[in-house]
């Protein structure tokens, strides 16, 4: 099992270019993160938990410290295009689709988006946003919780994003791994619904502390469950006091026009 989130050794990732149908399957080798995982947490051979636990967190720092040398790559490579780019993180469910969805059909043409789709199996949401106008590279984890940079990487040349083009990345459904997780964006976005409760702040703080903007949807259900905004959004801001907030229903399109100005007025760090 990986040594920080718990995603399967045997998980194998693949890449899917919606536009012409064509898959990849990736597997790294010795030097990449996917074999990075091959860790197991026993002591089959006589290790002591001891030295299993120094090997654990001597992994741990391999795995990102290699994660964040491919993402500063990313970061180089987006840069030299002018290309901004959005980690989009939530729980599954939360409604990061739908809000791309709106988002692209509103200023798709006008920002010039294009997409990395992430889920563990599926084209479903990668589908959903094609129709919804714009170009998508559709990754599938296996049993990995979360994009890495080395696959984002391989997404984005398969992408080939024009020049001053947006690209909005949508993490795999996880409060907890892509949050440690560099791909080399410009800013990340945390999307919590009102249907999760209001201590999500505080149960998955790496996830909040990590965030430039936090994004509280489906608002219209307010009144038929049991969330108080302000208690959330304290709880967040004691733990992140630079995040940016907005409220909105992704489903009725309440509260984007504050998100729509942010893209536009180029909220996004090309460098973090």
């Amino acid at each position: 099992m990986c040594a920080n989130c718990g995603c399967d050794d045997d998980a194998e990732t693949t890449m899917t270019d919606l536009q012409t149908g064509r898959h990849v399957h990736l597997r790294l080798d010795s030097g990449g993160i996917e074999r990075a995982h091959s860790h197991h947490h026993n002591d089959a051979h006589g290790h002591s938990h001891e030295h299993a636990h120094v090997a654990t967190i001597r992994l741990e720092r391999d795995v990102l410290s290699k994660n964040d040398r491919l993402a500063a790559q990313n970061r180089g490579w987006l840069e030299g295009r002018g290309v901004r780019a959005i980690n989009l993180m939530s729980s599954p469910g939360a409604g990061k689709t739908t809000l791309l969805e709106k988002t692209i059909r509103e200023l798709g043409a006008e920002l010039g988006i294009c997409v990395i789709e992430g889920d563990q199996a599926t084209t479903r949401d990668g589908e959903r946003v094609k129709a919804a106008g714009c170009a998508v590279v559709q990754i599938n984890t296996g049993a990995g919780c979360h994009l890495d940079a080395a696959t984002v990487g391989r997404a984005l040349r398969q992408l080939d994003p024009p020049r001053g083009s947006l690209v909005m990345i949508e993490n795999v459904g996880n409060l907890v791994c892509p949050a440690l997780f560099d791909l080399g964006e410009g800013a990340r976005v945390v999307m919590a619904s009102v249907t999760e409760g209001d201590d999500k702040p505080a149960k998955y703080p790496h996830m909040f502390r990590a965030a430039d903007v936090v994004v509280i949807n489906k608002i219209d259900l307010l009144p038929h469950v049991d969330f108080k905004t302000s208690a959330f959004e304290q709880s967040a801001r004691e733990m992140n006091p630079r995040a940016r907030f907005f409220h909105i229903s992704a489903t009725l399109g309440n509260g984007l026009e504050s998100w729509y100005r942010w893209l536009r007025e180029g909220g996004l760090k090309l460098t973090p």
